[in-house]
Formats: structure tokens, C-alpha cells, sequence
């Protein structure tokens, strides 16, 4: 696998697409490479348990809870790893442009970062750091999961609640995956389910 040192890996898409699967898989076969990974998810991310990256098929991984950019490369230099893994990137702390020179400075030192996050927000507005990761990445892989109401392949994660905070953390409870016409369906009719 030494063809991916100093690339940087890009799992996105909506909510329940397997983009957390997707990472956990890369890391398990980086571990059989022989390479020393270290897995990190942002403080804000709530769910599951507190330490762990946990995919919605109940599959996890030990992780460090971390604040921001900083957090990262502190720990990942600690740990002396070759491969750099983040959940839910989008909610890593930091400015974006100090984020992607964070990256490079990992990608030149031969580091390999694998990152999942969401590409858009409940109303699809693209999340900025992730939007800017998919233009820099070496492999982008835009995954889909199942649209709640046709079946399609789903484009954006749909809240069902009232809430309107950009963020607000749940899973099956507040949101559900949606193709690009049944959002737009359901934004035209003003269509809201409150919980």
C-alpha cells in the first residue's frame, strides 16, 4: 500500500451512505500493511460511544477525541503514525485554510490521511471544509445510500425536525437520506415532519 503515502483519501456523501464503513475498512487494511494508524473524531460528534468511531451497522474503531486541526497533528506526531484517519471531518475545528496547510504538511512528510465527512448540510449547502478537501484529494470516493422515499440513490441528508441549528447531531431519529428531486419535492411543499 506504499502507493498511497503522502496522498490524502476523501470518503463523502450524504448521511447512512457508508462513508464511516468506508474508512474503518481502509485503516483495517493499512493495520494489515504493517502501517501504524491512529483514528480521530471531532469533540462535537456526540453519538455512539465517546472514544470510538462508530459506523450506523454498529461496526467501530478506538479513537482520539479531538478539538481541532492541532489536535490532530499533535497526537498523530506523538503516536509517530503513517496513516492519519478523521470521522466526520466536517466537524473538525480550525480554519479551513489552516486545515488544508495542516494536511499538506502531513502529505509532504509522507503521511497518508484518510477522511470521511459530510459533503452538504440538512439544507445542501456544502460544508466548506469538506467542499475544499474534494477539490485537493488524491481519491474522492462520493458514496450514496438509500433515498427514504423512492429509493434512488439519496443526495442529501434530510432533517426531520424543527430544529434549524446547521448542526445538530442524531441519526435515524432526526434525519433521513433523500435523492435530489424528493428534497426538492419536499422543500417546494414546505414539507416538515416535527418529532
Amino acid at each position: 500500500m506504499h502507493q498511497y503515502r503522502g496522498r490524502l483519501i476523501l470518503h463523502t456523501g450524504s448521511m447512512f451512505s457508508g462513508k464511516t464503513s468506508s474508512l474503518e475498512r481502509e485503516v483495517k487494511r493499512f493495520r494489515i500493511a504493517g502501517y501504524n494508524t491512529i483514528v480521530f473524531k471531532p469533540t462535537l460528534d456526540t453519538r455512539f460511544v465517546h472514544s470510538a468511531i462508530t459506523s450506523h451497522d454498529n461496526t467501530s474503531l478506538e479513537a482520539v477525541v479531538v478539538e481541532d486541526i492541532e489536535g490532530v497533528v499533535s497526537a498523530a506526531n506523538r503516536a509517530n503514525a503513517d496513516v492519519i484517519a478523521i470521522d466526520e471531518v466536517q466537524f473538525l475545528g480550525g480554519e479551513v485554510e489552516e486545515v488544508l496547510r495542516r494536511f499538506d504538511d502531513l502529505l509532504d512528510a509522507g503521511k497518508t490521511v484518510v477522511c470521511a465527512g459530510l459533503d452538504m448540510d440538512y439544507e445542501a449547502r456544502p460544508f466548506e471544509l469538506v467542499k475544499e478537501l474534494m477539490a485537493v484529494s488524491d481519491y474522492v470516493e462520493k458514496h450514496h445510500a438509500v433515498c427514504a422515499h423512492c429509493g434512488s440513490d439519496a443526495w442529501v441528508s434530510h432533517r426531520m425536525t424543527s430544529e434549524s441549528d446547521r448542526v445538530v447531531i442524531g441519526a435515524t431519529e432526526k434525519y433521513e437520506p433523500l435523492c435530489r428531486a424528493c428534497f426538492k419535492r419536499i422543500k417546494n411543499r414546505g414539507e416538515r415532519v416535527n418529532l
